[in-house]
């Protein structure tokens, strides 16, 4: 089929199809569903770090005017045995981690709800406990995996290759605990009707939050998953966690009522997971023409004791650059801190620091460009696997990017440009995200006539797919595909998406949402366009599914990118601030360039906030999360952020997908810490090789 080019459709620019519902607040997340009566939930979190509850005093609680149920560990509805530890909420006494529900509230206004939840009294038999990452360990241990890779490789002789290199760095490189801090908090609205359960949850993900919680109660098929719009997930709202649990447990409790659960931002941080601390060390070998000889990215991580998540820092270091001798290594650190999860590139995201900053301190050791380093590195197959490439554009970006941000102008010696009172630099960082598609969603079309006679009568096409909008643009996108692959207009469709009534969708994680869902929209487009032509009857319809791609067992396939970076660092005081950014990308077919840029813009802007300010502080004695709120949690706001663009490459690669697109959720923020760090040192010549990058680190200059 040869769709019609229309303007609009998928590599057009297309404004936001919610956008007006959006910001006039006529856009329904899911804390806000009409309900008729609900109840209000409102949890209590253990203080201690590990233990076990010895009594829970509910009296003065259950007293609180308005309070209709009061639940423990001994009152709460039983879980099937399957629950994970941190899914098993209030069905045991052992206290895993400070923040774990221990109790929970049931009333009929939320202020009755927090005032009883404040009144209920708990006692603990505390046991030692270890929150305090310390990465010498002697509890480290070796992942099963790091998400869904193998935790360890190695190719050749990496230790003699690198000791007899001429030119060698051997660094260590650390990131700090960081939140998500989606702008939606999670949020959750339960109903049991008999042994059917109606959720609305924000989520990434409305099938498998239906098969978490299916399996949880035991309940088949009987679960009604609904997430119309979700306000920002970034890996957190990927899998239900404590508080989702927690709601449908308390509505068990009282059958016939919705209960709502909204968590606060102290609550997120307890029990919603969250990007573990890394230490890494980098070792690389090179000549002195600056090809590399050995690489090795060695990674000791934060885990929790309660439930095993690694963190797939070193990942990326397995695919970027050309070595004959590489290793790669990942251990866990358990602790008594609930359980880290996905978050924005995870892996890529910390791991790109250590990497990116290793590389620069290469090329300043052996008085090679930056840029031009890279290049020669530059492999001709997949480092890790062999494969051959599907596409691969670093090199474009790279070149791109340093014409566009006037590198050659670069004066290579650090500390050399002082304007008033501050000290300028530039620098430059890789980015890389692999791509990939998951395969199982469905996608049903079905066409509407308006009673107009003849061919091209423009009736509506009705798509339904339970894809999850989180803020990305996968309403407008989804339509426009749509669209091009029936040859119509995109006022001519629309799309339906976030429900489980809705044909199967796999989650909107991994920067493959957009790949996965779009597959399976073309297919039923194409298998409806071969039934029915240009001129379908009304109620025609057909339905697709998205399979395996079998070219990605062939090739390797990733977006690439290259950030260039200013940083300007006060001579005196030691501030800090960042004048001007540019990303470059290679990622594929870009199918709207008003909601790509944003999405690379936001990934960069999240990139420095992660070089200048975030960083989770745990008490190490209590395992109290101290900055819990966005008071203490500082992000980047509008004045950190100066002249900052995005562009990309055009590049086409139909072995990826039907569209030809790779992910751009994730690849933006991958590389800006490191971009960040690389300038600061040309500003100062301070190597600052732990994040956050603060002003202590150029006060002794």
């Amino acid at each position: 089929m040869t769709s019609t080019v229309t303007p609009g459709t998928a590599g057009t620019a297309h404004t936001r199809i919610e956008g007006p519902a959006k910001v006039t607040g006529n856009a329904v997340y899911a804390y806000e569903q009409d309900t008729v009566a609900p109840l209000h939930l409102c949890g209590v979190g253990a203080t201690i770090a590990r233990g076990r509850v010895r009594a829970v005093d509910t009296a003065a609680a259950a007293a609180v005017p308005g309070v209709v149920a009061v639940l423990t560990a001994d009152t709460a509805p039983r879980l099937d045995d399957g629950a994970s530890t941190e899914q098993a909420v209030l069905q045991t006494r052992a206290v895993h981690h400070r923040g774990q529900y221990v109790a929970a509230v049931l009333a009929e206004t939320a202020e009755a709800a927090r005032e009883a939840a404040g009144a209920v009294v708990v006692t603990y038999d505390a046991e030692d406990a270890v929150t305090a990452f310390d990465p010498d360990s002697s509890q480290a241990y070796t992942p099963e995996v790091v998400v869904a890779f193998p935790p360890d490789t190695r190719t050749g002789d990496p230790e003699t290759a690198f000791a007899q290199a001429p030119v060698r760095i051997d660094a260590t490189y650390r990131t700090p605990i960081e939140y998500h801090h989606p702008m939606e908090p999670h949020s959750t609205v339960a109903r049991w009707d008999g042994r059917h359960l109606t959720l609305f949850e924000a989520s990434q993900s409305v099938w498998d939050a239906r098969r978490q919680v299916a399996a949880l109660f035991g309940i088949g098929d009987d679960v009604t998953v609904v997430s119309p719009h979700v306000g920002g997930g970034f890996g957190t709202k990927g899998a239900l966690h404590a508080g989702s649990v927690l709601a449908v447990l308390a509505a068990r409790a009282v059958p016939g009522r919705s209960v709502k659960l909204s968590l606060t931002r102290r609550e997120m941080t307890d029990t919603t997971g969250y990007r573990p601390a890394t230490v890494q060390r980098v070792r690389l070998g090179a000549g002195t023409d600056g090809r590399l000889h050995a690489l090795a990215h060695d990674v000791v991580e934060g885990g929790a004791r309660m439930a095993e998540y690694g963190e797939p820092t070193a990942v990326m270091s397995r695919h970027l650059y050309a070595a004959p001798h590489r290793a790669t290594s990942h251990r866990v650190v358990p602790l008594d801190l609930s359980t880290p999860t996905y978050m924005r590139a995870p892996g890529e995201a910390p791991g790109s620091f250590g990497a990116e900053s290793a590389v620069d301190e290469l090329a300043v050791a052996l008085g090679i460009d930056p840029v031009e380093l890279r290049i020669r590195n530059e492999p001709d197959v997949d480092p890790d696997t062999g494969r051959p490439f599907s596409s691969r554009n670093l090199v474009a970006c790279l070149r791109r990017g340093a014409d566009r941000f006037g590198w050659a102008d670069r004066d290579p010696r650090p500390r050399t440009r002082l304007v008033d009172g501050w000290w300028h630099g530039t620098g430059v960082a890789a980015a890389f995200f692999p791509t990939f598609a998951m395969p199982g969603s469905a996608a049903a079309i079905r066409y509407s006539a308006d009673g107009t006679p003849g061919a091209g009568a423009p009736g509506r096409y009705r798509v339904d797919i339970a894809a999850s909008d989180i803020g990305q643009g996968a309403r407008t996108v989804l339509t426009q595909i749509a669209a091009e692959a029936l040859g119509v207009p995109p006022a001519q469709v629309d799309l339906n998406l976030g429900d489980t009534g809705l044909p199967h969708a796999t989650m909107a994680g991994g920067s493959a949402g957009t790949a996965s869902w779009a597959t399976a929209i073309v297919e039923a487009a194409d298998r409806f366009r071969d039934k029915w032509g240009t001129d379908p009857e009304d109620g025609a319809e057909a339905d697709g599914v998205a399979g395996h791609n079998p070219a990605m067992a062939e090739y390797a396939m990733g977006a690439h990118g290259a950030h260039f970076v200013e940083v300007a660092v006060h001579a005196d005081t030691g501030e800090i601030r960042v004048p001007r950014m540019l990303g470059v990308f290679a990622a594929g077919r870009i199918l709207n360039p008003l909601t790509a840029r944003s999405q690379f813009l936001g990934g960069m802007v999240w990139g420095l906030s992660m070089a200048l300010h975030e960083e989770g502080v745990v008490d190490p004695a209590r395992g109290h999360v101290v900055n819990h709120d966005l008071a203490g949690y500082h992000v980047a706001a509008n004045a950190d952020v100066g002249d900052i663009d995005a562009e990309w490459v055009d590049e086409h690669d139909p072995l990826v997908n039907p569209v030809g697109a790779k992910g751009i959720g994730e690849i933006g923020i991958v590389g800006v810490a490191a971009a960040v760090a690389n300038a600061a040192h040309h500003a100062t010549g301070v190597r600052v090789r732990s994040l956050p990058i603060t002003l202590e680190h150029f006060l002794a200059v």
